[in-house]
């Protein structure tokens, strides 16, 4: 009678889904599916529920007295361990039952153990349910081919001790049992000839479930649907069987029920209780259990974002220092002090903005705006500009040492080449029908022809800058938009007492409501164009045939980055470094598409155009965030984001580095935005979602290089922003060129930063319309405008023709680009310099593993030898005990082992024992097998016999 025998606490029920479902969700009202219960008893054991409660051995049960529940990990008998399920329905195609019987005849030829569950068990009625186990053999040989890392000795180095004032830090630690789910081994790769070199205590819990699906699903994906005497083209591989319906699911099993979450202890639980509850935000992850259960492509990636939040923490204090900085110098703003001051700002009569539809307008009434732009255009913005630089170098080598640190602990150190060399996509097996010989391998395997590769490259290339080209021509769109509805909020919001709008006009600039409004729109485009351009560039990049998965990702993350790059910074790029720029002056203005489109470029606001860049970033990045949070609270079942690394937080490194000098608030939103974030994708990983199939990832791929060439660009970009878009140049050339040192002030300031034109001079064309102007403007004799630039004025030999000023800015800003470019690149440089790549202690580890791996596996190899070579010389009877004294076995092997005494008593008794004691110590530890050789050896003697 077959028996199967209790199983550990953490090995506890699962969740199996219908067709019908999503692919994603675990949710329990949308679960119909078979659930085979392995019950907790009353003391939080997993035995099992017996219809005769009579007696039997602990631990064990009849087969065939089982009460079948529906919630369990493993088979039918209670031994075998369900590594992956697959779902589908019956219908009245006849080419998808047939492409299931060769499918699941080509799996069990592979080794795997399949059993099925009729559709009656599931909750519809409809769904059957493959499980599959893979046993040790199956198990063996693909770790042995994948190269999966086991241990083979417990390590001997200490953690790294405490440090000084580390009770700062106790209140966000985790339990160690949490941190540390398992001890600390010496890892190589798995060599299923030599197994008895590992520490294998038990074959069942050797490689863990995630291991265990990811090898299942690697024979998955390059198993074929059809006979061996067919060889039709791409007829292999479990993706294609979803696509073609043959089976609506497959994924590997919880480790718990979500309802049962707190009943029982899993890991599952685990991280539900430490990692997915909101009340956790201020704990450290589990990253090692992360690991352990979901693989270390997850793993990788909430690491990283981890320590991006965690840096993001000093980003932020600083960012809210400065703003303070701007709040505190509020009252010494004197330039908006002058522009809100009846007798200077409302004396001062400007130009219009556009043609016919604008009139002239007073400087006061830009008061609130240039209030709102001291908060960010101050003497802070340097300092924060240049903080800013240095901080993404910190955080960029820090993160190095941080990944250095896991590529260890998580047996990650020289991944990347075996990926690379094993790993081949099945896609690529299947599509490349050609093969040649790898000069490296000597193996024959396919390859993508040079002339399809570069076809395949030309296509892809057009597309990627037909997007591009797509979205230049939409933010032209929205320049066109800006510059058409400017004169007509103008118009509203001119000062007019007949007017209703004109409170709101009073408070709300021409140039705010464009910027807003603009924005708006743009973000909308924005969202419209990337949820089209994430579909093509999946479409594109699988028309490449990428060979490796490694490949596959890094071509698509750099068209995910063209793209969101071109789709979310363009329009800040344009305001920061091009609107306010190229706008000539009265009498000679720059239009957009020629002057017959009379769409004159914009200009900036009085008090810069900081202000609206700070707009435009707030109005983008809050509002991608925003969007991104509606779409996990109304879509909470759906996978929405790459887990290759989240291509939002890349957007979001890109709006808090490049364009962080006009909004030094952004580290502070984002730093909510991802305590926030963790704890939902975690909440969802453990309670809404499949469990996904794990595998392995070194580091963050093609995204660590982008990142680098983001931090670069940052500096440069910080640097033109507080050289030409921010007033700080102006300002302080005003403030040391034009008074005497003993009198530093910015008085005057507003009226010197304006140049002076003549209104005869004025076009008619480009003069306000009959009736448009106001009151005061008609009842008094002003024959002049003022316009922001400087210029001669009307008048002088060079009238109209910039100033030594205006050379003086320019030479000043171009000197601070150079200036803080090389402060902040020295300091970058040096910092690299001084932090190494790889912590001291991470490469001691690395030395003293591989030679380890080296020393074990020689003495482990000539003990072997010594063994074989003493077994074949001198057999010893089976009902022998290896001892130095015992007489039964003297008798008949202790006169040929005389020859070889030396030998074979090093190898039977290694370690030195009392003379007076018949029996020798435990075996050698390095040769764990010999007992079970000599059992084995003896064993076949007597069938000989």
């Amino acid at each position: 009678m077959q028996r199967i025998t209790g199983k550990e606490r953490d090995e506890t029920s699962i969740e199996l889904k219908s067709a019908e479902d999503s692919q994603t969700t675990d949710d329990p009202d949308a679960l119909t599916a078979f659930r085979i219960i392995l019950h907790s008893d009353e003391n939080n054991g997993h035995g099992i529920y017996l219809s005769d409660r009579g007696s039997s051995l602990p631990g064990h049960t009849e087969t065939d007295k089982l009460q079948w529940n529906r919630d369990t990990v493993f088979f039918r008998d209670g031994v075998r361990r369900i590594d992956f399920v697959l779902s589908y329905v019956e219908d009245k195609d006849e080419k998808k039952p047939e492409r299931r019987r060769e499918f699941e005849a080509n799996l069990e030829k592979a080794g795997l153990e399949l059993e099925t569950e009729d559709r009656r068990d599931s909750d519809d009625g409809r769904t059957y349910f493959l499980k599959i186990h893979a046993p040790w053999e199956v198990l063996a040989t693909y770790a042995d081919v994948l190269k999966i890392k086991v241990p083979f000795k417990l390590s001997d180095v200490p953690h790294a001790q405490d440090v000084p004032l580390g009770w700062l830090s106790q209140p966000f630690r985790l339990p160690e049992k949490i941190m540390r789910p398992q001890p600390d081994y010496f890892t190589t790769a798995f060599d299923k000839g030599k197994t008895d070199f590992f520490l294998i205590n038990d074959k069942d819990s050797l490689f863990p479930p995630s291991t265990r699906n990811r090898i299942v699903f690697y024979i998955l994906a390059r198993c074929p649907y059809q006979k061996e005497d067919r060889q039709e083209k791409y007829k292999k591989g479990i993706k294609r069987l979803l696509s073609n319906g043959t089976y609506t699911a497959a994924f590997p099993l919880h480790d718990v029920r979500l309802f049962q979450l707190g009943s029982c202890e899993s890991e599952r639980y685990n991280l539900y209780k430490n990692w997915a509850r909101f009340l956790c935000f201020y704990k450290e992850q589990p990253l090692n259990l992360i690991r352990k259960y979901y693989g270390e492509k997850i793993g990788i990636y909430f690491a990283w974002l981890g320590f991006y939040t965690e840096m993001l923490f000093f980003a932020a204090v600083m960012g809210v220092i400065c703003f303070a900085y701007g709040l505190l110098s509020y009252d010494d703003n004197i330039s908006s002090k002058e522009i809100c001051d009846p007798s200077i700002g409302g004396s001062i009569v400007m130009c219009p903005l556009c043609d016919k539809k604008c009139s002239f307008w007073k400087l006061n009434s830009t008061c609130l705006s240039s209030w709102q732009s001291h908060l960010f255009d101050n003497e802070g913005t340097v300092f924060f500009a240049i903080f800013m630089g240095i901080w993404v170098t910190l955080f960029l080598e820090f993160w190095k040492r941080r990944q250095a640190r896991l590529e260890y602990e998580w047996d990650l150190v020289d991944f990347e080449e075996q990926q690379q060399q094993l790993q081949m996509r099945p896609e690529f097996e299947m599509k490349c029908t050609r093969k040649r010989m790898n000069p490296i391998t000597k193996e024959s395997e396919p390859y993508l022809p040079m002339s399809s590769k570069l076809a395949r490259f030309c296509i892809s290339g057009t597309t990627v800058l037909f997007w591009m080209s797509l979205i230049v021509a939409c933010i032209i769109g929205v320049i066109a938009y800006r510059l058409a509805v400017f004169a007509a909020f103008a118009s509203i919001m001119k000062d007019s007492p007949t007017r209703n709008i004109q409170l709101v006009g009073n408070l709300i600039t021409p140039q705010l409501a464009t910027s807003v409004t603009a924005s708006c729109i743009n973000f909308v485009i924005i969202m419209i164009l990337n949820f089209f351009y994430e579909r093509v560039a999946v479409w594109i990049t699988d028309m490449e045939i990428p060979k490796t998965h490694l490949e596959y990702e890094n071509k698509l993350t750099m068209k995910m980055f063209l793209f969101q790059f071109v789709n979310y910074y363009s329009s800040c790029f344009y305001v920061a470094f091009f609107k306010g720029k190229f706008v000539g002056h009265p009498g000679n203005y720059t239009y957009m598409f020629g002057e017959a489109s009379r769409l004159r470029n914009e200009e900036c606001d009085p008090g810069g155009c900081l202000i609206e860049l700070t707009t435009q970033l707030v109005i983008v990045m809050v509002g991608k965030q925003l969007w991104g949070n509606i779409q996990e609270a109304l879509l909470p079942f759906t996978l929405a984001h790459s887990l290759s690394l989240s291509h939002t937080h890349l957007v979001q490194f890109g709006f808090i580095t490049l364009f962080v000098a006009s909004f030094p608030l952004a580290p502070l939103l984002a730093l909510c935005n991802n305590i926030l974030e963790i704890r939902v994708d975690a909440w969802k990983f453990t309670t809404q979602f499949r469990r996904p199939v794990a595998s392995k990832a070194r580091n963050i791929g093609a995204w660590q290089e982008i990142l680098n060439v983001v931090a670069i660009l940052s500096v440069v970009t910080n640097a033109f922003i507080v050289a030409f878009t921010s007033d700080m140049i102006p300002r302080l050339v005003y403030l040391y060129s034009t008074h005497n040192k003993d009198e530093l002030t910015m008085r005057g300031y507003v009226n010197n930063s304006l140049s002076v034109y003549s209104i005869s001079q004025i076009r008619l064309d480009s003069m306000p319309e009959d009736g448009d102007s106001p009151s005061w403007y008609s009842n008094s004799s002003i024959t002049t405008c003022r316009y922001r630039d400087y210029r001669y004025p009307p008048g002088h030999q060079k009238q109209y023709d910039h100033t030594m000023q205006f050379w003086h800015i320019l030479a000043a800003k171009m000197a601070f680009i150079i200036i803080m470019e090389h402060v902040v690149f020295v300091v970058k440089f040096f910092v690299a310099w001084m932090i190494p790549d790889v912590p001291s202690e991470v490469k001691a580890r690395i030395k003293r593993e591989r030679y380890l791996i080296q020393e074990y596996l020689h003495n482990y190899e000539v003990e072997k030898l010594k063994l074989q070579l003493c077994l074949s010389n001198f057999p010893v009877p089976a009902s022998a005990t290896p001892t130095r004294n015992a007489t039964s076995t003297a008798n008949t092997t202790m006169t040929n082992m005389d020859a070889c005494s030396e030998l074979c008593t090093e190898v039977l008794c290694p370690l030195d024992t009392d003379e007076t004691t018949a029996e020798c110590p435990s075996p050698s530890p390095s040769l764990p097998g010999w007992k079970s050789t000599l059992e084995s050896r003896d064993m076949a003697g007597d069938a000989t016999a």
